[in-house]
This record gives C-alpha cells, structure tokens and sequence, in this order.
C-alpha cells in the first residue's frame, strides 16, 4: 500500500516529536521527600552512659531510629539491654532502657554553627526506681573537618529526685564540651568527650565523666574503641552514704570495690550498622 507524502511527513513529525520528549519523561524524578527516616543497629562490650556501667561491664545490642523533617523538627527513639534484676546491686535499671526524644535542629546560615534542643525521656520498663526525663541543648561548632561542641541537660525536680527545695540533689545539670573530626584521606575519625555531673545523679558526688575513641568506617558500618571513665574513686564511695553504712571495714571496702567497678576507666569496642 503506498502513503502520501502529506501522511508521511506527519507521522515522521509525530515520531520525532515522541523521541524529543521521552528522554525528559525518562529524566524526571521524584522531588525529595520533606522527610527522612535513618537508624542503625549496635553490639557493644558494655553500655555506659555518661562513663557509669549500666550493663554490669557485659554486652549489649542496641538500636536506634530516627524521623526528621527538612524544617529541623525530629523524633527519635533508642533503645539498650542493661543490667536486669539477676546483676549485683550496684547500678540495676531493669534490664532495658528505651529513650524516646523529640527537639529542633538548625544550622545558622553560613555561620557553621548548628543549635539543637528539645526533651529527653529515660524509659526504665523493669526498673522501680522511676523514669527520668530532661530538658536538652547544645551548640555544634564545624571548622572543616573537625567539629567542636557544647552542650547541657537539664533533670528538673522529679520522682526519681529528693523534692525538699533546699536539697541540691532536687534536680541534676549535666554539662560537657566535645571535640572531634575525621582524619583527611583515611576512614577514622576522632571523638572526645568531657563532662561534669551535679544534683541527683552525683554518684557518689559530682564527677567528671569522659571518653575519648577512633572510629573506622567501610560504607555503613562503623567499628569503634574507645576509652571511657569518671572520676568517682574506690574511696569516694567508701566514705559516702553509699557504703559507709556496710558495716565491718572489710564490708564496706567490698562495697566501694563494686561500685568503684563501675566508675574505673574501661575499654569499649562497639559495630555500628547504619541505614
């Protein structure tokens, strides 16, 4: 069957027409989404927070999962296994913690400072001591690669605390500096970390808590050691209300021994998988 020119052409043009447009069709992607949802999973040779043993010095799995919007409002959660019912009778929160926490996070514009802040909730399902809850802040400072911070939580007065007004263990105020970067053209990076716990939390008394680790990363796994301690001694918990009580010398120095355990500066090795 023969075809017009005039029908020839127009089908040429319908056909050209198709194939100018496709590419862009194909090139077209979905704009990001406001949203994003990262988490990672965790093994670890113990749990401390804030250089105290909250795992009796043995290993834990942990998780955490976070949703942030593109304003800077975020939600998140995380969760460990801890030391349970069964564990000497020094630090006993029940065997899991789970913390849920929710803030604002902003960079300020071109200044390389970053503000967070918002409201930490410590969930202690086996415990009977009490949840805790805190207000948080902090200030992230960037020069290349290397990040400076500072930062406090705040513990105001509450069940797991003494209520008397004119106690000063009515409310607790953890404060600390960190320093950090990654080391150019290698997969490590350096964290530090230094703090100072006061109010209701003192343990036997204020103390300082810190680490300091390397971190060596391959795509999304991340392969740390560090070391981390207090500053709370074997004597500091032999003359507080702590272990003073225990009766014989002999006594309380077991005493001061297992809590001092849980202060002394330790080697942690933790794998992160992050998704």
């Amino acid at each position: 069957m023969r075809t017009s020119s005039k029908a020839l052409a127009a089908a040429t043009f319908a056909a050209l027409s198709f194939l100018g447009t496709a590419p862009a069709m194909a090139d077209e992607a979905a704009p990001p989404s406001d949203i994003t949802v990262t988490g990672a999973a965790t093994i670890a040779s113990q749990y401390r927070f804030r250089g105290v043993a909250q795992s009796d010095n043995r290993p834990v799995v942990q998780g955490t999962f976070t949703i942030a919007h593109k304003s800077g409002f975020y939600i998140s959660t995380w969760a460990s296994s801890a030391s349970g019912t069964t564990s000497p009778p020094t630090i006993n929160i029940g065997g899991t913690e789970i913390d849920i926490y929710g803030g604002y996070t902003h960079a300020i514009g071109s200044t390389g400072v970053t503000i967070d802040g918002g409201l930490y909730g410590y969930v202690y399902p086996g415990a009977t001591t009490g949840n805790v809850w805190e207000v948080y802040g902090s200030l992230t400072k960037t020069y290349g690669p290397v990040s400076a911070k500072i930062g406090a939580n705040f513990a105001p007065a509450q069940k797991v605390f003494n209520y008397n007004f004119t106690s000063t263990h009515r409310s607790n105020l953890y404060a600390y500096v960190e320093l950090g970067g990654s080391i150019p053209g290698t997969p490590l990076s350096i964290h530090t970390h230094l703090a100072h716990t006061g109010g209701g939390f003192d343990y036997p008394k204020p103390f300082f808590d810190y680490n300091a680790g390397i971190t060596a990363k391959y795509k999304n796994l991340g392969l740390d050691f560090a070391v981390v301690g207090t500053t709370a001694t074997r004597s500091n918990f032999a003359t507080s209300s702590i272990c003073s009580g225990s009766g014989s010398a002999s006594a309380i120095d077991t005493c001061a021994s297992a809590f001092y355990r849980t202060t002394k500066p330790v080697g942690v090795v933790s794998l992160t998988a992050s998704f």
